[in-house]
């Protein structure tokens, strides 16, 4: 923690109401108001003074709901691509590259963007003793390990027995941090089942998922990378989605950028892609209907089986409620596009060969939209273009380092009762 570091100055407000009101430490949620609706932080500081390098992603500390700042952390690179925008035909793509590729000035240790968002929501996390819950299909889980073990936080991670692959590390995680699946199987909505009933424990408290503004903000950092680097905010936003907070967080960006007023008044066009064939938030927007269609749990959980992208596979994403995705692609424009497993495995080896890094297959997802767009002759090739690489460099990462894989603690059924949760917390954080 950085010694001398003054708590980000900043006000909540209700985008149902726009009513505003201060931080009471971990607030989620608008106080007395009935309808679910996204809250969003207002800084003080309207124009942007982004900080050294040394500082990582506190760099865009302005900007962040935060009151101390933890070790280890880096910021997104952003370059402008030759071999890519080449292959293109595109004079302006800028690449936002969130993972393992030190010539660039990257250093996530856990090779994903989800990174941004565990530094900027332990940042804000006051030292009430409470064990921070998190729900994740693999990434977010491995970037909370990472900072959590670093920073002595408690944590408790829930994550699908059949993701447990991503939890991979450089160095191993210290003991407050404690992992959980739910059995071989299951999904990330079972995850987050279960991590909400660990959480009617006395001793939880929730991240939070989109409802934290820290999470968002945090996550926001990629474009608050692009448009400082750049010097004025892109006309296209291209990133996979799984949840669609980092879209929603591009958007909120983009507002701050515009109110700062130096780099321009346009909105980004929000391109975000999904992996065929699990496409609930593709086949809502197509529809132009603000719900989520119905879809059979089971039929879901054999979708997400297929699918190469795997972090994309939030069956309850925060596309319906106020502030959501729905709202946010409204108010900018842009689509939603599908890629196959096929498409994307084809982008991510188009990737390595123009750019010269591996990719996650979430960003593949979002290349692979992008080379459809492109190649189908929709974007004007003098279009400034921001293409968010949500992970990669974890290939070359794990040629480079030695990684050892955290192991659960327990697996449960896919519905267990509070009883049993109660009674494996207990042992394992010795309530």
């Amino acid at each position: 923690m950085t010694k001398d570091f003054r708590p980000t100055d900043y006000i909540l407000e209700s985008m149902q109401t726009g009513k505003k009101f201060e931080d009471a430490g971990w607030t989620l949620d608008a106080p007395n108001e009935e309808k679910p609706a996204l809250i969003r932080a207002i800084y003080n500081k309207k124009q942007i003074n982004v900080k050294d390098n040394s500082m990582g992603i506190y760099k865009f500390s302005d900007w962040l709901p935060i009151s101390k700042t933890l070790d280890g952390s880096s910021a997104p690179a952003t370059y402008k691509s030759e071999g890519l925008a080449k292959y293109l035909g595109l004079n302006n793509l800028y690449i936002t590259y969130s993972g393992y590729w030190p010539e660039k000035g990257a250093n996530f240790r856990t090779c994903s963007f989800k990174e941004t968002e565990a530094y900027a929501v332990c940042g804000r996390l006051d030292n009430n003793n409470k064990i921070l819950v998190v729900a994740s299909a693999g990434n977010t889980a491995r970037a909370f390990a990472r900072v959590c073990s670093d920073n002595n936080i408690p944590l408790l991670l829930c994550v699908p027995e059949d993701n447990l692959n991503a939890l991979w590390f450089g160095e191993p995680i210290k003991e407050n941090v404690k992992l959980v699946a739910t059995k071989s199987g299951s999904d990330y909505f079972d995850a987050i089942h279960l991590s909400n009933i660990a959480c009617q424990l006395d001793e939880f408290i929730a991240e939070g998922g989109a409802k934290n503004v820290a999470r968002r903000d945090g996550m926001a950092c990629t474009v608050n990378s692009a448009v400082t680097e750049i010097g004025k905010i892109p006309d296209y936003y291209f990133q996979a989605v799984g949840s669609g907070t980092g879209a929603i967080a591009a958007w909120e960006a983009n507002l701050r950028f515009i109110e700062d007023g130096r780099f321009g008044k346009n909105k980004m066009k929000l391109m975000v892609s999904q992996n065929t064939p699990f496409l609930p938030m593709y086949d809502a927007w197509k529809k132009d209907s603000r719900e989520i269609l119905p879809l059979d749990d089971n039929m879901a959980r054999k979708q997400v089986e297929e699918i190469v992208a795997k972090v994309l596979s939030n069956r309850k994403p925060p596309y319906s409620i106020t502030g959501g995705l729905y709202d946010a692609m409204k108010d900018a424009g842009g689509d939603v596009l599908k890629a196959t497993n096929e498409e994307a495995l084809e982008a991510a080896k188009i990737f390595e060969e123009t750019e010269g890094n591996d990719i996650h297959p979430a960003a593949a997802v979002a290349v692979a939209t992008l080379i459809n767009y492109a190649k189908e002759g929709k974007l004007d090739k003098e279009a400034c273009v921001m293409l968010n690489i949500t992970g990669g460099g974890e290939e070359r990462f794990k040629r480079e380092k030695e990684v050892v894989y955290l192991k659960p603690s327990h697996v449960f059924d896919i519905n267990p009762d509070l009883s049993e949760v109660k009674k494996v917390m207990d042992k394992l954080f010795q309530l």
